[in-house]
């Protein structure tokens, strides 16, 4: 079932409680942010607008003793609580926002912000919150697209670009909600931050063992929240179009181009 005619996604509603909880990060992504903090004791770490607790799962999974994951969504954070009720590691949940975590001074060695500043209006007020809890030389860690991450031309591994091409329309929408990676580095600065740096990188998002499981995802928009943008009708559109598009018998492993950036508190 699709929910609604034609809306933006609404994290707020129940019946995305589970939009973000259904897969694993991706070994990959754990190699990376590893690389990124290598030579930092982290013992406790932030995971700040963490949806369905995917990537506060991971940071625990990397060994960080306690990891807590902040979310302004109530259906969010309960589809993060019960997928991982039976998880046996040092992981907590909070209500919070990134302007106003809820979190003490100076409390944490790490601050994760993954797929978050694109929908935040100030991003300044964002960083100063992260900056505040963080500890001395505490780091910082943002991991989102860019424009030019988003306009990648499609083609079997990198789906989200079939989306523009069939929907020329949503490329003004990302544009006005994608921050450049100048834009970041300036604000990080601002807030406070030293040290600052920005990589590319290709995330394996998810595996799929055939075509009709990754259309599946896309049907019930998972995880993707431009789909919101589309009506019913547009989004069957688009699942047909990459129906074509790829190929009946493979698995399809699906990637995003992201912009990593590291500062130091």
């Amino acid at each position: 079932m699709i929910w609604g005619d034609e809306m933006p996604i609404n994290f707020h509603d129940e019946h995305n409680e589970n939009s973000y909880n259904s897969r694993n990060a991706d070994k990959g992504w754990k190699e990376t942010i590893k690389s990124l903090t290598k030579g930092t004791v982290i013992n406790k770490a932030a995971d700040i607008g963490c949806g369905g607790g995917i990537y506060t799962k991971a940071l625990s999974d990397m060994g960080i003793p306690y990891v807590i994951g902040v979310d302004f969504s109530v259906p969010m954070l309960r589809g993060a609580n019960q997928n991982l009720a039976k998880y046996d590691g040092g992981i907590s949940f909070k209500k919070g926002d990134a302007y106003k975590t809820g979190q003490p001074d100076a409390c944490f060695d790490l601050v994760l912000e993954r797929a978050l500043i694109h929908h935040l209006d100030d991003l300044h007020a964002c960083l100063k919150e992260a900056y505040r809890i963080l500890n001395e030389n505490g780091m910082l860690i943002i991991q989102d697209r860019t424009a030019s991450d988003c306009f990648l031309e499609g083609n079997k591994n990198h789906i989200r670009g079939y989306i523009f091409e069939l929907f020329p329309r949503l490329k003004n929408i990302e544009l006005n909600r994608r921050h450049s990676s100048r834009k970041v580095k300036k604000h990080l600065e601002i807030a406070g931050f030293k040290d600052v740096k920005a990589i590319k990188f290709w995330e394996t998002r998810k595996k799929y063992r055939s075509k009709t499981d990754l259309l599946k995802d896309i049907a019930f928009r998972k995880g993707r929240s431009i789909l919101f943008e589309l009506t019913d009708a547009e989004l069957q559109q688009l699942v047909s179009y990459i129906d074509r598009k790829l190929s009946d018998e493979e698995a399809v492993t699906e990637k995003d181009r992201w912009t990593v950036w590291k500062a130091v508190k």
